[in-house]
This record gives C-alpha cells, sequence and structure tokens, in this order.
C-alpha cells in the first residue's frame, strides 16, 4: 500500500507543476493591462511606465515566470492590487466559508443519494425507484443560478424559514448547501442506481443467494463495495466541481467565500488576486483527486499491484 501511495503521490507532482504553469499563462496572456486598472486610461505615459517597472510587468514572459515560482516556492502569492494585502491572507481568511459550504453540500448530497440510490437498485420500478429517477432529473435540470433565487423566494421571503444571504451560523447554510449539493446528489443517485443494479447480475451474487444469505447481507456486505468504484470516480468529480461551483452559489448567497472573492478579483481585474484563488482551487481539485485515486486502491486492492 505504501508503494502504491508513493507511485500516486509522485504522479501528482507533473500534474500540480502543469496547473501553475497554466494558471500563469492564462493570467498573463489575457486581454487587459493592470495598469491602466489601477491607473485609469488617461494617466500619464510616464507613470504607467514607471509602475510597470514595479510590477515587474516591463520584463520578458521567461522572467516572469521564473519569478512566480522563486515566489510560489516561497509561500508569496504576491500581494493585492487594489487593498495591498498579501493575497495569501486575503485567500485564507475566505477559504474556510469555502471548505464548510463544499462539505454541507456533500454531507447533504450523500445523505439524499446513497439511500435513494441503494433502495432503487434493491427495489426496481418501486416508488423508490421513481423517486430516485425524479431526483436524478431534477439534480440535472436545476441550474444553480435558477434553483438559488427560485429556493430564496421560497424559504427565505414568502415562508421565511431561512434567512436570504450572509454566514451567520447554520440556519444560513442551509440554502446555499441545497443549491450546491441538489445537482450532485441527482448524478450519484442515478449513478449508484446503475452501478447497485449491474453488481446484482453477478456470479458471485447468485451464488451468494444460493447459499442461503440474505438480501440485505447481499446487498451490503458483498454488493455495495463491488459498486463503489465507479461511484467513488464520480465523486471526487463532483467533488472537485463543488469547489467551482461555489462562486456562483457564493454570489447569489452574499457567502463570504473564496468563489465571492475569485468573481470579485475578475471584475477588479486584480490579477495577482485572481491568480491566487483559482490557482488554490485547481490545487484542491488535484488534492481531491489524488485522495480519489488513494481510494481507489483501498476499494480494490488489485490497484496497488504495479502494473
Amino acid at each position: 500500500m505504501g508503494t502504491y501511495i508513493l507511485r500516486r503521490v509522485l504522479l501528482a507532482v507533473p500534474t500540480v507543476f502543469g496547473v501553475i504553469t497554466l494558471v500563469f499563462l492564462l493570467i498573463h496572456l489575457t486581454p487587459g493591462d493592470p495598469v491602466d486598472v489601477m491607473l485609469g486610461e488617461t494617466a500619464q505615459a510616464a507613470d504607467k511606465v514607471q509602475l510597470r517597472r514595479q510590477m515587474g510587468l516591463d520584463r520578458p514572459l521567461p522572467v516572469q515566470y521564473a519569478r512566480y515560482l522563486y515566489h510560489l516556492a516561497r509561500g508569496d502569492l504576491g500581494r493585492s492590487l487594489h487593498s495591498g494585502r498579501p493575497v495569501r491572507r486575503l485567500i485564507m481568511a475566505r477559504y474556510p466559508a469555502t471548505l464548510e459550504l463544499a462539505s454541507a453540500a456533500l454531507v447533504f448530497a450523500l445523505g439524499l443519494a446513497v439511500p435513494l440510490g441503494i433502495l432503487a437498485a434493491a427495489r426496481p420500478h418501486s416508488i423508490w425507484d421513481g423517486l430516485g429517477r425524479v431526483v436524478a432529473v431534477l439534480g440535472a435540470a436545476m441550474p444553480n443560478f435558477w434553483l438559488g433565487p427560485l429556493l430564496i423566494l421560497l424559504f427565505a421571503i414568502d415562508l421565511e424559514w431561512a434567512p436570504v444571504s450572509g454566514r451567520d451560523g447554520l440556519a444560513h447554510l442551509v440554502l446555499p448547501a441545497l443549491t450546491l449539493g441538489i445537482g450532485m446528489a441527482g448524478v450519484l443517485t442515478r449513478m449508484l442506481r446503475a452501478t447497485v443494479l449491474e453488481r446484482l447480475g453477478d456470479d458471485y451474487v447468485r451464488t451468494a443467494r444460493a447459499k442461503g444469505a440474505s438480501e440485505r447481507r447481499i446487498l451490503l456486505m458483498h454488493t455495495l463495495r463491488n459498486a463503489a468504484l465507479p461511484v467513488v470516480t464520480i465523486l471526487g468529480l463532483q467533488a472537485g466541481a463543488l469547489l467551482a461551483g461555489t462562486i456562483i452559489t457564493e454570489t447569489i448567497f452574499s457567502w463570504p467565500g473564496l468563489g465571492r472573492l475569485t468573481l470579485l478579483a475578475i471584475q477588479t481585474r486584480d490579477y495577482p488576486l485572481v491568480q491566487g484563488c483559482i490557482l488554490v482551487i485547481a490545487l484542491s481539485y488535484v488534492g481531491i483527486n489524488l485522495f480519489t485515486d488513494l481510494m481507489y486502491g483501498w476499494i480494490d486492492p488489485r490497484l496497488r499491484r504495479p502494473s
């Protein structure tokens, strides 16, 4: 198992380096000049040249990239062009709120999808199967930017069951987590139902039935672990996508997280802050996928063997 973990970690290193390089190039090759944003288009040319020199933007792109890697290795993401505060501190102040929202959405999605997907597979063509299909369709068909305002109108304004926006306790977390998690719940329900149904037709399940094992034991002890691999794959991808999905959800509910900070940085063309936010989101995605790879080895011991 240790060799498997080491191999997966080493494979993640070039991925992280590629993410860092891609983020740098996308930010610096995107049209627009932060100097014009800071000084305005009516500023004197000499002032623009001086500020560009102070920020190091007058240097060749490879030199800027080498400087970026040097500062990144020291944990320095630069300073915000507008507030002047270190980007790392701005991100660390907002990142816990995003993790809280994403974790709540993940718990909601799993809490709904796992029992519903298992019941739909164990009792096909029943009311549970029909309910699972409804959740899967609704989760795939309702985008966040539509579902969020709808939940606000219904539960916050009409029924007054939950606050409209902000982050101040569990009540403020319910509607954003529901908005962010319903799509994931739909995907997981559909995948879990299909995978469990497929596994229930395998030879080892028929053998267990022939030995007199109960349906509950067959489902929980024999089927679920063998059906978990594709579900974990989808779960890893969807969990990573939650971080990107927080940009819309946090904006709708005024949730003070990293997604809202990213959107604010884009609107103000605060390039160091945009670069830092996207880098943290991308590296979080890579970390989640690395954890998913490690879960593969725990679920299926055959994957630990070197090829």
